[in-house]
C-alpha cells in the first residue's frame, strides 16, 4: 500500500513558530526528509526518523533528484513521509517540483503552509513588509536563481520603479549585483536596506544600511546565509522601534 507524503514548511527556525499540524506530522512521521534551514525546529526531529537531504550555497548538496526520488521510494514502501523545509514549501523552496514528481509517480501527497522567511524574518527584527506610510506593494524575489539560466528572470529595473518594497531570499551572496543594477535603474542610494540573517534563530544578526552602503555593511558585520533583504523604506522603522522590540524567549517578568 502507497504512503503519502506531506510537504511541511517549518517556518523561519523557531520551533515554537512551528505550526501545531507540523508539528503532530512529524511526531506520526516514519521519515522527515528535511533541509538545512529548518534549524532549530530541527530538534523536534528524532535522529532516527531524520534523512538529511539539504543543499549549501558552494558546499555540501544532494541533489533535487535525489530527494524527489527518494519521496517516491519511501512512498511506495509505505512509509508516511514528512518533507520539512525551512519557511514554506512553495515559496522558493522547490515544494512545487516535488508535488510534480510525486503526482507523476501516483503518490498522493499534503501541502502544510509555513511562516515564510521573507515576512517573518524582516517582522522579528521590526521591519513590516508593508507599511501604508511607506508602500502599496511588496515584491518577493530570488537571489539565487537557477544557474544555468542565460540572463536573470528577475527585472529589477521594474522593481526599482515600483516604489514598493523589495525582499530577496538567498541574495546575500549577490548583493553586490542588485543593489548595483536597482542604482543605475533609478533608485536613490540613500534607500533604506536591512539584512536578516538566521531570522528567530538564536544567533539572529541584524544589519541596517542604504542602497549605496549596504556591501560595506554586510561585510563589517559578517552577515552570511541564509539571510533576508529588505529593500525600501520599511527598513528604517527599525531604528524606531528597536529599544522596544522583544525578539522571543521567555515572556516579561512583572514590571518589565
Amino acid at each position: 500500500m502507497t504512503g503519502r507524503v506531506y510537504l511541511v514548511g517549518s517556518g523561519p527556525g523557531d520551533p515554537e513558530l512551528l505550526t501545531v499540524k507540523a508539528k503532530r506530522l512529524i511526531e506520526e512521521a516514519d521519515v522527515v526528509l528535511h533541509d538545512k534551514l529548518p534549524g532549530p525546529a530541527l530538534a523536534l526531529v528524532p535522529d532516527e526518523k531524520a534523512e538529511d537531504v539539504g543543499k549549501r550555497a558552494g558546499g555540501d548538496r544532494t541533489s533535487q533528484q535525489y530527494t524527489n526520488d527518494r519521496l517516491v521510494e519511501l512512498a511506495e514502501q509505505g512509509k508516511t513521509v514528512v518533507r520539512l523545509k525551512g519557511g514554506d514549501p512553495f515559496v522558493f523552496g522547490r515544494g512545487g517540483e516535488e508535488m510534480e514528481h510525486l503526482a507523476d509517480h501516483g503518490v498522493e501527497f499534503e501541502y502544510v503552509p509555513g511562516v515564510t522567511a521573507g515576512v517573518a524574518g524582516p517582522g522579528v527584527a521590526g521591519i513590516p513588509v508593508t507599511h501604508r506610510d511607506h508602500n502599496s506593494s511588496v515584491s518577493f524575489v530570488t537571489g539565487h536563481e537557477d544557474p544555468t539560466k542565460d540572463e536573470s528572470a528577475v527585472d529589477w529595473g521594474a522593481l526599482a520603479a515600483t516604489g514598493g518594497t523589495i525582499v530577496v531570499y538567498m541574495g546575500v551572496g549577490r548583493l553586490p549585483d542588485y543593489t548595483r543594477v536597482l542604482m543605475e535603474e533609478g533608485m536613490d542610494p540613500e534607500t533604506p536596506v536591512a539584512l536578516v540573517e538566521r531570522a528567530t534563530w538564536p544567533d539572529q544578526q541584524v544589519a541596517v544600511g542604504t542602497l549605496d552602503t549596504i556591501v560595506e555593511v554586510r561585510d563589517e558585520e559578517g552577515i552570511e546565509p541564509p539571510a533576508i533583504t529588505v529593500i525600501g523604506p520599511v527598513a528604517a522603522t527599525r531604528e524606531r522601534v528597536e529599544a522596544f522590540l522583544r525578539t522571543g524567549g521567555e515572556p516579561p517578568t512583572e514590571g518589565e
